[in-house]
């Protein structure tokens, strides 16, 4: 089935397409068309045009049109979950949790929309200020690019339409190549709404190509981007003035401090954090350190629960481990799995391609640090697990990496949880959880390479307004 551009609210022919093929068994799904510059200054066009009737808009009726894709979402749950399956590979189980978390996404963006809360400055504290009413109150940037990735493509699109349209933008999306399908989907439910004919535009193609033009263009004025560190920093350096949000990198750690109870359920939760959607999170629970006194028990509970993960299709409901993205991912990952034992690592489970695609749930032990699989972000099924003596030692391990997105704590002692959120370099600190934890009303977002700026609804919407001061002389 070959598909079409959305723009100005009208499905437009591509002039050259690429087949897509699912990853699990290279079947092909649809022709996909790949954006020329007419087709971007064409939706920017567009998106300027649609930008008077959104300012036409009250919150309430922002609000009204999110509610109406909130309930799209929830009549094509099963369609949804299925592309899902189809073209990211995502476990059916994990891809009805993605569709869930969206319509929560979404609804979130329907009630922020009517909460752009400015504030009241009393200029009379100052000499000078007095017989004066100041105000500030936040207005719509303008158009907004976003840029976003496969693992999640709908839920992570959703961060992005979601907060842009509750306030009161336009906006162009570029879909991650790998997973147009979900986005095209969206499209046809944007269609059925009552959201201004422009104020949403999906154009397909390559990043390098059209990602960039949208970044350089003037009329944009806010880049959202998830996706590597060199690409996202690349993107920051070629923005000039414009708002801009990355989300990032990460090889997301946890430390598992002594005296602290080995129970199904928090083992289940590593093994949650660490395999979850084939590793390809980008909170995925990447390094886990554990107290040496009970640094043998983890390890064998991890191992006996981790092969117990069931892998096979992701068409089936039952299936926890299926293809990876792509082929290249695989070659790179086993190269990296296979270094970090020339060094000294030790395989505890895993290790294997299974399939062309399917790479074998894999816990290391031992792994120095400068190892590729322990210090870079594998975004696959491996997990490295060393011991510690010293809690500052742990710290510091967390702490030794280009990355910062989120990191977790297990521990009976409030006063060294305390400590950990202190002294943990990381955009956010979950105690007696994983990393891997997100619900999507969290500021969320990272330190060094793993980010600029913070996403969660609330948070976005302050990213894509601008602030103005309204100041009344008596």
């Amino acid at each position: 089935m070959r598909k079409k551009f959305y723009i100005s609210g009208k499905w437009i022919e591509g002039s050259k397409y690429e087949e897509l093929l699912a990853p699990h068994s290279d079947e092909k799904l649809a022709e996909i068309p790949l954006a020329t510059m007419s087709n971007l200054e064409e939706a920017i066009h567009a998106a300027k045009n649609a930008s008077f009737e959104m300012e036409k808009l009250s919150s309430h009726e922002r609000s009204v049109i999110l509610e109406q894709l909130v309930e799209q979402f929830k009549e094509n749950r099963t369609q949804l979950a299925e592309i899902l399956a189809l073209e990211a590979s995502k476990p059916l189980k994990a891809a009805f949790g993605e569709i869930d978390r969206t319509i929560a996404t979404y609804k979130i963006a329907a009630e922020e929309a009517k909460r752009m809360y400015g504030e009241t400055l009393p200029l009379d504290a100052v000499p000078g200020g007095e017989g004066r009413i100041t105000y500030t109150v936040r207005e719509p940037v303008g158009i907004v690019g976003a840029i976003t990735p496969f693992n999640f493509p709908f839920n992570l699109v959703a961060h992005k339409v979601g907060p842009a349209i509750a306030a009161g933008n336009t906006i162009i999306l570029k879909p991650a190549s790998q997973t147009p399908l979900s986005a095209f989907a969206l499209a046809e439910m944007i269609d059925k709404t009552d959201l201004p004919k422009g104020a949403f535009n999906l154009v397909t193609g390559k990043g390098s190509e059209i990602g960039e033009a949208l970044v350089k263009h003037p009329d944009v004025k806010a880049i959202t981007f998830t996706g590597s560190p060199e690409v996202g920093i690349s993107l920051k350096s070629k923005s000039g003035l414009k708002k801009v949000t990355l989300e990032l990198g990460s090889n997301s750690a946890l430390i598992i401090d002594e005296d602290v109870k080995l129970t199904d359920e928090l083992i289940n939760r590593c093994v949650w954090g660490a395999f979850v959607y084939n590793g390809q999170v980008c909170i995925s629970l990447q390094r886990i350190y554990v107290h040496q006194s009970i640094y043998h028990e983890f390890l064998m509970k991890m191992k006996n629960a981790t092969e117990l993960l069931k892998i096979g299709s992701p068409m089936d409901l039952q299936t926890d481990i299926s293809a990876l993205i792509s082929k290249r991912d695989i070659e790179r990952i086993d190269d990296w799995v296979k270094k970090s034992i020339e060094e000294g690592a030790e395989v505890v489970t895993g290790g294997n391609i299974l399939k062309e695609r399917i790479y074998q749930p894999t816990i290391l032990s031992n792994v120095k640090n400068n190892s590729e699989v322990s210090c870079k972000e594998i975004f696959g099924p491996v997990v490295v697990i060393n011991s510690f003596n010293e809690f500052d030692d742990a710290i510091n391990e967390v702490n030794n990496s280009r990355f910062g997105l989120q990191a977790g704590i297990f521990t009976d002692h409030l006063q060294r949880a305390l400590y950990a959120t202190k002294k943990l370099h990381v955009g956010g600190v979950l105690v007696n959880d994983v990393p891997t934890f997100r619900v999507d009303l969290m500021p969320y977002g990272g330190v060094k390479e793993s980010g600029y700026g913070r996403e969660g609804i609330k948070y976005a919407i302050q990213e894509m307004t601008e602030m103005k001061l309204i100041s009344i002389k008596l």
